[in-house]
Formats: structure tokens, sequence, C-alpha cells
């Protein structure tokens, strides 16, 4: 019996990993913060999306959000850690 009859395994190299925080600059977690902001507050939704930039980066020093990177898109973005 053949295991390739449910499809070929995914590639291991090409599924999202967390990165450590502490591996980023401050400068590249600020605009991981601000991408964040602006995606799930728009431009338009708020006055200031960026206002909540402060607790953004509080969430991911507490580990409650972590940053993920796509080496497919070769991309880094802010999720929940699972």
């Amino acid at each position: 019996m053949s295991n390739y009859a449910s499809g070929p395994e995914p590639d291991p190299r090409q599924e999202k990993f967390i990165v450590e925080a502490s591996l980023l600059t401050e400068d590249q977690l600020e605009g991981l913060a601000e991408e964040y902001c602006t995606r799930y507050h728009g431009l338009n939704d708020t006055e200031d999306p960026l206002a909540e930039r402060s607790r953004v980066l509080s969430a991911i020093r507490q580990g409650e959000l972590v940053v993920w990177f796509d080496p497919v898109e070769n991309t880094a973005s802010l999720g929940s850690p699972v």
C-alpha cells in the first residue's frame, strides 16, 4: 500500500513558524505592530488606528501575540500563539 493515496506530505520547510520577538529589532517590532493595528482597525474604521500600538507591543512582550514567519511568502505578521 502506498501513502500517496491521501496526497503528498506537505513540505515542513513551507510551514509558518514562530520567531522569538527577542531576535527582532525594536523598529521591526514597531513595524509589525503598526501593520497589525492598521490591518485590524483599518485606516477608516477608527480615528487613530495606531493608538493601539503600545498595547500590541505589550501583548508581544507578554506572549499574547507572537511573530509568525511565512517562508513561502517571505513575510512576517503578528498572530495568536496557537
